[in-house]
């Protein structure tokens, strides 16, 4: 039997770059086995000086309980309508309230007020957007992108029986350099 030459493998013979190979390489073994063992703490955010000054809640203010400034008699006011949103652009949404006395009979006047809630948590209200004292109803509300949208119905003249609104009017409230706007919204019609 013939042995066949065996060509020199340069792994066997060591020069001192190989010793500082193989001591970086076992350095790092080892430091990665340390930090298996211990664990950093745990890694917190900075918070601006003012953080909790713009708690997000998660839910918008339910309006049920609030004062609405309704004079009502003997009967309690009553929210009829709501559409809830972002109106300020804080991160959190308020609630648009549409209230009237719960009368008996006729078609009592609605204010829209937006709620929001105190510092504590209780809700508010910040803002009327239609007073009752303007005699308008309100057929639809909601909230689109921190805008409020109305469809109002309104009477012509004091001839007209409070029954029968003979005016129709869309409107729209947009949060505005520290108060509600109010506008028509584009291609709204008047009836």
């Amino acid at each position: 039997m013939q042995h066949s030459a065996v060509p020199e493998l340069a792994q066997t013979h060591t020069r001192p770059i190989h010793w500082v190979a193989t001591a970086t390489a076992t350095a790092i073994a080892g430091v990665m086995a340390l930090s298996s063992v211990l664990h950093p703490n745990s890694a917190t955010a900075a918070q601006p000086a003012d953080a909790g000054a713009r708690t997000t809640h998660a839910a918008a203010p339910d309006p049920t309980g609030v004062h609405f400034p309704l004079t009502c008699g003997p009967v309690k006011a009553v929210v009829h309508k709501k559409a809830t949103g972002d109106l300020d652009g804080d991160g959190s949404p308020e609630t648009v309230a549409v209230v009237h006395c719960d009368a008996p009979m006729g078609t009592p006047p609605d204010g829209v007020y937006v709620v929001t809630r105190s510092t504590d948590g209780a809700p508010r209200i910040v803002a009327t957007l239609v007073d009752p004292k303007d005699g308008t109803t309100v057929r639809d509300v909601s909230v689109d992108d921190g805008t409020v949208l109305a469809t109002l119905l309104g009477y012509s003249s004091t001839d007209v029986p409070r029954c029968c609104p003979d005016v129709t009017t869309s409107a729209q409230w947009q949060w505005k350099n520290g108060a509600f706007t109010r506008s028509t919204p584009a291609g709204a019609h008047r009836v």
